[in-house]
């Protein structure tokens, strides 16, 4: 009964959301009704990677689900990159970071501490997310510094931009199969947090990978219609374009990862709320916006990889704190509550801005 009224609040909104957005109904009701259907369409992709998950493990489950959930974001961005808006898909890409390692890996690990003491996952795989977190600010943090210090030419940045990029797809791409095939066995889900604990799957392997794609394509029409609405209603309320970008943008194109890593966090499949999570970051860091920068050369002028002060001094506080956290394998409660408060100190600093 209880999942037959969630599938109906999902088509419901769904269908509204869409409707409003295409026949220009008032902007502050779009926003409401697609802010609801995002709601109903996160747990819906939730429920989806739990079932996947239980037939993959947490690792590959939770990788798909970051996949699909940047699947989204990465469609949106191609269209304002297409548009010229680089500043705005750079803000962007950086709330994405710090959204995923520190709101969702915040409120997974916060939520799941308060319900399991402690949780524990691959300390193994930790430390090689680690390491590739920070490889990920050394690829956003040399281009700007040396082409901010040296005043590199507008032909050289470009050169600079597009090589840091191709590298960090190569770097990402040996990485899944580093991870996935070569040192599969090292990196798996150790016996306590292995997916399943003798639960029955929600749907067939067939039927979840087939709702994993339905709920992807619907998170990315409903991600674009919110978004659709965020400048009226930022214009209203008087928030900047930077903050927009950081905050706004990037909390509702990762709704439906949130709420997937926090359920799973909450059954005691750290592991994948992990994956999720960090997964995500590091998918965006080191493949979403190196391929937004190729692709850009397409458009006409090329987005550089050079971001702003501001957004790496947030990526590196960041990336820094979800370090330290995760990188001995364990979490509880308290450690949630910190990455939160860094998020929030963050929030408000962008919001002054």
């Amino acid at each position: 009964m209880r999942r037959k009224l969630f599938f109906t609040g999902l088509i419901v909104t769904f269908v509204l959301s869409g409707i409003a957005h295409y026949a220009h109904w008032n902007e502050m009701f779009q926003f409401v009704v697609s802010a609801i259907a995002v709601i109903f369409v996160a747990g819906f992709l939730g429920q989806a990677t739990e079932s996947v998950s239980h037939y993959a493990g947490q690792r590959l489950g939770g990788f798909l689900n970051a996949t699909f959930g940047n699947a989204a974001e990465l469609i949106i961005a191609i269209f304002l990159v297409k548009a010229g808006s680089f500043e705005t898909v750079k803000a962007s890409l950086t709330g994405s970071i710090i959204g995923n390692l520190l709101l969702v890996l915040g409120l997974s690990v916060l939520m799941g501490g308060l319900k399991f003491k402690e949780q524990v996952y691959n300390a193994k795989l930790a430390d090689h997310n680690s390491t590739l977190m920070m490889m990920a600010v050394i690829g956003l943090f040399i281009p700007a510094i040396f082409v901010t210090a040296e005043h590199f030419s507008p032909e050289a940045d470009r050169f600079l931009s597009i090589t840091v990029a191709i590298i960090l797809i190569v770097c990402y791409l040996l990485w899944l199969i580093f991870s996935m095939i070569t040192h599969k066995d090292m990196l798996a889900d150790s016996d306590d947090t292995s997916s399943g604990h003798g639960e029955e799957p929600i749907w067939s392997k067939s039927r979840s990978i087939l709702y994993l794609v339905v709920a992807t394509v619907m998170v990315a029409f409903v991600s674009e219609w919110l978004v659709h609405t965020l400048h009226g209603v930022s214009s209203r309320f008087g928030l900047s374009e930077l903050f927009v970008g950081a905050f706004v943008v990037a909390i509702v194109g990762n709704a439906a990862e949130h709420s997937a890593a926090i359920l799973l966090a909450m059954k005691n499949k750290i592991g994948a709320a992990v994956e999720i999570a960090v997964g995500s970051s590091l998918q965006i860091a080191l493949f979403v916006a190196p391929v937004l920068i190729l692709i850009s050369t397409l458009f006409g002028p090329t987005m550089d990889i050079v971001f702003s002060p501001i957004e790496l001094a947030a990526i590196g506080v960041a990336v820094f704190i979800a370090k330290s956290v995760s990188s001995d394998g364990r979490t509880n409660w308290y450690e949630g509550v910190l990455l939160l408060m860094v998020y929030v100190i963050l929030g408000f600093a962008f919001y002054l801005v």
